[in-house]
């Protein structure tokens, strides 16, 4: 970019969806006032000791084996020893050394083509409280109930380059952990948030730029205008013949800007020491192998497969896959009506449109796929036009009712009779003398004149294709 290359690494940390905390029996998930959801293990109360959630061991193997991670057979928690506010026992319980999870990659799709973004590790450890920061008052308050909540921290390599792939990296991230059904990737309340290290350095040099991390993204939108505001105000220093400062930044969406938190620490920093109230972790090749065999089928190998069974573009099939239970929809339709390229036009225009216009999940989307295929059906019989079948979808969805069943009430069956829409043409021609001649005269587009006024008469019922070919025939008599 402007002479100067960009080395971006994100360490993302997903929420598990275990029903308790990693080391304590409190709710993992929990919507409860604030402080309410705690207990002395996970506030850190002398004479207490933590006890790991085999559930997070799972999920996290489980993670490591979709991204291609060497698994370790013995690995072991750590002290991170820092004091913030939202830390109740004045450490952090994480993974140092030996992390659970090292060595994978994560392929992306991009402008340029495919990539691999190699991932250095993932590990296990334990969520901090939230510090909620008044905006009337000069007044901080801390919610513990989020505390020891597990996470998986995932940290890549410096293999990204630009905004664009990092926000594409987030997102395939984020796509793997819901269809592994270990977090519910909700950036906006949290439980799926990402840093970023960034740095600059002038094109070709080999040694890296001074890095500064960026906190506080909770959209990819966000990470995205956070990171490029960051490359052109390391570029601009550079340019001054100024020095960056290795710090940890905050990025504030209402300013567009990120704004100094702190100077960056480092790892001695934090006097790691083994955490001395757990054993290690142990992992054995019977634990791997049950959770290998129940890994469902991953984002980027169902788009590939969409793609080859049933034709579909690579756009079509990266919408579809979207999210586990719209690919599932969508194969329950195909599987019902062999169609796939007219179902995925529905469900990527108005199965989509009503979800995210209801804020919905199809899990709650009304059209069931039988009633979708039977609608669909009813369109490529010619039963009912395209036109026609939107107006039914709409009703389908507000009353629950079939296709079959609201064409039959509203008397709607498209007309596809011959010579009815013969008749209809020479009438709408005859009563339009000067846009015929006109369109004799070698104004063609006027055929769209026509064809709508047809259209009008039969209120939208007649068949369009037919439509058009019988005017046209009629207008060249």
């Amino acid at each position: 970019m402007n002479g100067y290359d960009i080395t971006i690494g994100l360490e993302v940390h997903a929420q598990l969806l275990t029903e308790s905390k990693i080391f304590c029996g409190c709710r993992a998930r929990t919507v409860q006032e604030p402080n309410t959801n705690t207990c002395p293990v996970c506030m850190g109360m002398p004479g207490t000791l933590p006890v790991l959630n085999r559930k997070a061991v799972d999920y996290g193997i489980r993670l490591g084996l979709a991204t291609g991670c060497r698994i370790a057979k013995k690995s072991i928690f750590a002290r991170k020893n820092y004091f913030y506010p939202d830390l109740p026992k004045g450490y952090q319980i994480t993974q140092h050394l030996t992390p659970l999870c090292a060595g994978g990659t994560l392929d992306i799709e991009t402008a340029s083509g495919a990539k691999s973004i190699r991932i250095m590790r993932i590990h296990m450890e334990e969520d901090a409280g939230k510090t909620i920061h008044g905006d009337r008052e000069p007044y901080s308050y801390v919610d513990y109930n989020r505390s020891g909540v597990p996470l998986l921290e995932i940290v890549s390599m410096p293999d990204i380059t630009s905004s664009e792939e990092a926000a594409v990296y987030l997102r395939e991230t984020r796509k793997i952990l819901m269809f592994l059904e270990i977090c519910d990737g909700n950036m906006e309340e949290g439980s799926f948030r990402c840093d970023a290290n960034i740095s600059v350095k002038p094109a070709g040099s080999r040694e890296y730029g001074i890095r500064t991390e960026i906190k506080n993204m909770n959209s990819f939108k966000n990470v995205q205008k956070a990171l490029d505001f960051e490359v052109r105000r390391h570029i601009g220093i550079l340019r001054s013949g100024g020095s960056i400062v290795q710090e940890t930044r905050l990025w504030d969406a209402a300013a567009g800007a990120t704004m100094s938190m702190r100077s960056k620490e480092e790892s001695h920093d934090y006097r790691y020491f083994p955490e001395p109230d757990l054993v290690p972790v142990e992992v054995g090749e019977d634990w791997i192998e049950k959770i290998r065999e129940d890994l469902p089928e991953l984002p980027a190998h169902l788009r590939r497969r969409f793609q080859s069974q049933f034709g579909l573009p690579a756009y079509d099939a990266g919408v579809l896959t979207g999210s586990k239970a719209l690919a599932r929809y969508f194969e329950e339709c195909v599987k019902l009506l062999d169609a796939p390229k007219e179902i995925s036009n529905w469900i990527m225009t108005e199965v989509l449109h009503v979800i995210n216009e209801q804020g919905i999940d199809i899990s709650s989307f009304p059209i069931s796929p039988e009633r979708l295929t039977e609608m669909i059906g009813l369109v490529r019989q010619g039963v009912i036009s395209v036109h026609i079948a939107k107006e039914v979808f709409s009703e389908m969805t507000s009353t629950g009712k079939s296709a079959s069943e609201i064409v039959h009430e509203k008397n709607i069956t498209q007309i596809s009779d011959e010579e009815q829409i013969r008749g209809l043409a020479k009438t709408i021609v005859e009563a339009n003398p000067d846009e015929a001649a006109k369109y004799r005269a070698g104004k063609t587009g006027l055929l769209g004149f026509f064809v709508g006024k047809l259209m009008s008469a039969t209120e939208g019922k007649a068949n369009p294709k037919l439509a058009g070919r019988i005017v046209k025939e009629t207008l060249e008599q």
